[in-house]
């Protein structure tokens, strides 16, 4: 399938969760992530869940980057389709961006070259590890200005389809995709 039926197709599969689905799921996802060989560095990018899209809660996420005392880092959209990131600390100040997006209000901005992990949202992704967004290029821009050594997380409640038709030149794919039953790794 193309993005664009992909899009449609996962949007419409998480409208199926409840609430109760949801924080399942997210807390299973939380707990995947503990196998994946991401821990020993300090900078983590963490996206909060837009609610009215059925994505994935990142509460048990930030719990265990906070547990293990790691430095979190909010991504905030610009104006000019880009992401910037703030150091996420008890001052921090959330707010919902046009699309419904929580985002840091205020704070210490971080560099693209600080940041050693991004978790990614996604609606689809397949075995190579590429992926399917929301279309905007808001991660892949983001992405492209980040170290080569980043390490991209993306988060599913679903598995990998076999493959996505219609990539673009500009797709960074994933190191990894975590969902509440496994670990996949792409090379």
């Amino acid at each position: 399938m193309n993005k664009k039926q992909l899009r449609t197709l996962y949007l419409k599969k998480r409208t199926e969760f409840s609430e109760k689905d949801i924080e399942e799921k997210s807390q299973a996802i939380a707990n995947q992530l503990l196998q994946c060989p991401i821990w020993e560095v300090t900078y983590y990018s963490l996206f909060l869940p837009i609610r009215s899209k059925y994505e994935i809660d990142t509460e048990y996420i930030l719990a265990l980057l906070q547990g293990k005392d790691k430095e979190v880092c909010l991504p905030k959209m610009t104006s000019d389709i880009e992401m910037t990131h703030f150091l996420l600390t008890d001052n921090t100040l959330i707010k919902q961006n046009t699309w419904g997006v929580p985002e840091p209000q205020n704070g210490l901005p971080v560099p693209n070259s600080e940041i050693d992990v991004v978790f990614i949202p996604l609606l689809a992704y397949d075995k190579k590890g590429h992926r399917v967004g929301y279309g905007k290029g808001f991660y892949d821009r983001f992405l492209s200005k980040c170290r080569p050594e980043t390490i991209k997380v993306g988060l599913s409640f679903f598995g990998p389809e076999t493959l996505i038709e219609s990539l673009d030149p500009t797709d960074i794919p994933l190191d990894f995709c975590v969902t509440p039953h496994q670990v996949h790794e792409f090379s």
